[in-house]
């Protein structure tokens, strides 16, 4: 489609004089034109969006979606610095809090961009902010005039930080109570599911489950697939029965506590725990899970700066009418990571993109969105996966700065991910290691699928099929967003928030 062209036949409407086209969206035969104005529309202006818009649909069922829309200062000073970090980065350093000046005008607005001239250097003034205007023409209505302005300012003395402080979070365990054997395990303590991070033997968990499921190995010996949640997290796992437990375990429903006593071991690309024995037991009367000693969430961001959710992206894709009220009382961050592999052993992958979604009073409010240096080359068939290449991690922030900002983005807030075994677990081993204590209460979309729906996998692109929802799968944001899709239709079938 010709955008140019298509927008100049929008804006021959008096209401849509400086509209932008924000996003089309695709599902099936069908496209979606999300349009922006900045002044008030009328029926008639509707109208000849509609007309305009089924002309360039190119064969497929067309619709407008109009919304009137005048941005704030703060949005765009935050939509600039996303810009500088993408288009000059060696730059963006030497950008200080208070140095992007932004005045919002009826017609558009102006950008002043304060940097010192230290950092002029290799930097075309002109062209970049030719740049900035362009992109936020695109992005909002009217006409944006950028300029960069280098001042001399006196050499600072610079501080080197104190190293940071080693923490050491060992695991938290609680005493069984109530127990009755089955396989007759004996345990007195169970850890923490949360903290089932690392390999080791002869482990004890113990929890409520959630869903069991009797299945057969090929050769027909019976074996049970469960899932098990503690209140800090859950898991799945199997466990092959003994002639004198199976009808035992067969006695096992939803909603009994067990006690799983096994190997937490490195299998197929991640942990894995193998049941051994099971047994009944559960928490102490009134047990309350116990906080970790942690680093203070960071008084402000200082590299990766949250940004509006555009609201017009969820706009009437999610009907709130359905979802239960506790859920507009909770704050929920939905993250997704990309890393280096897939590995869950001793030696962890790196993280190169993080992204998320902030999910606060039933709707998507905030996103989180950055790449992080990556001190190797990337593999090959990570390249292919992804689409990320080196060039595109050139300038990219330390995993450091990241980790304190993506910290601060969850303070109040539950984990929701697709696999919370994967990406609770690697977000969680990089911050244990700077004392950022990422021990929120989760939810696993991955789970939740697998016990709601029946689908021949429970991939996230096979799950966003079957609610209907297109995305670009494999980049980090675009996963985190449709995870929170997911995670609320899903909630919405629960009808409450899953333990």
């Amino acid at each position: 489609m010709k955008s140019k062209e298509y927008l100049q036949e929008i804006r021959r409407a008096p209401g849509l004089v400086r509209a932008v086209l924000r996003k089309i969206a695709v599902e099936g035969r069908k496209a979606t034109f999300f349009l922006v104005t900045d002044v008030a529309y009328t029926q008639d202006d509707i109208a000849h969006a509609q007309e305009v818009t089924a002309r360039y649909a190119e064969g497929l069922t067309a619709e407008v979606r109009i919304m009137k829309s005048v941005p704030s200062e703060t949005e765009v000073g935050i939509a600039v610095r996303e810009i500088l970090k993408r288009r000059a980065p060696t730059l963006s350093a030497f950008v200080r809090e208070g140095d992007i000046i932004v005045t919002v005008r009826d017609k558009g607005g102006n950008v002043t961009v304060c940097a010192n001239e230290a950092a002029s250097a290799n930097v075309e003034a002109e062209r970049l902010s030719d740049g900035l205007s362009e992109e936020l023409g695109r992005s909002y209505c009217g006409t944006w005039l950028c300029r960069l302005d280098f001042v001399k300012r006196a050499t600072e003395e610079v501080v080197p930080e104190a190293p940071p402080e080693e923490y050491v979070l060992a695991p938290r365990f609680f005493d069984v109570t109530g127990y009755s054997p089955i396989d007759g395990a004996k345990p007195a303590r169970a850890l923490y599911i949360a903290d089932l991070t690392k390999e080791g033997q002869g482990i004890t968990v113990c929890g409520t489950i959630s869903r069991i499921e009797e299945r057969e190995t090929k050769n027909g010996k019976p074996y049970f697939s469960l899932i098990v949640g503690d209140g800090t997290g859950s898991l799945r796992s199997s466990y092959f029965t003994k002639k004198a437990t199976l009808e035992k375990v067969r006695a096992l429903r939803e909603g009994m506590s067990v006690c799983l006593t096994g190997d937490n071991e490195f299998y197929n690309g991640g942990l894995s725990f193998r049941t051994k024995s099971i047994d009944l037991g559960s928490a102490p009367e009134g047990f309350v899970p116990e906080e970790r000693p942690a680093r203070p969430y960071p008084a402000q961001y200082r590299t990766v700066f949250p940004s509006p959710a555009a609201d017009l992206v969820q706009g009437d894709l999610f009907s709130t009418s359905r979802l239960p009220a506790e859920f507009y009382e909770e704050t929920f961050v939905v993250f997704d990571l990309e890393t280096t592999g897939l590995s869950l052993g001793n030696t962890m992958d790196k993280i190169i993109e993080i992204g998320a979604v902030k999910i606060e009073k039933g709707s998507i409010s905030e996103k989180f969105s950055t790449f992080v240096a990556c001190p190797t080359k990337l593999p090959p068939d990570i390249i292919t996966l992804t689409g990320i290449t080196d060039e595109m991690l050139e300038g990219a922030p330390e995993l450091e700065a990241v980790l304190a900002d993506f910290y601060k983005f969850t303070e109040g807030a539950a984990l929701v991910a697709h696999n919370t075994q994967f990406d609770c677990r690697v977000i969680r081993y990089y911050g244990d290691t700077l004392g950022y204590r990422f021990g929120q209460r989760q939810y696993d979309t991955l789970l939740l699928a697998q016990r709601l729906l029946p689908l021949k996998n429970y991939k996230l692109n096979t799950v966003a099929e079957h609610f209907g929802f297109t995305f670009r799968h494999h980049r980090a944001y675009e996963d985190a967003f449709v995870t929170a899709k997911i995670f609320m239709e899903l909630v919405r079938m629960e009808g409450k928030l899953p333990l």
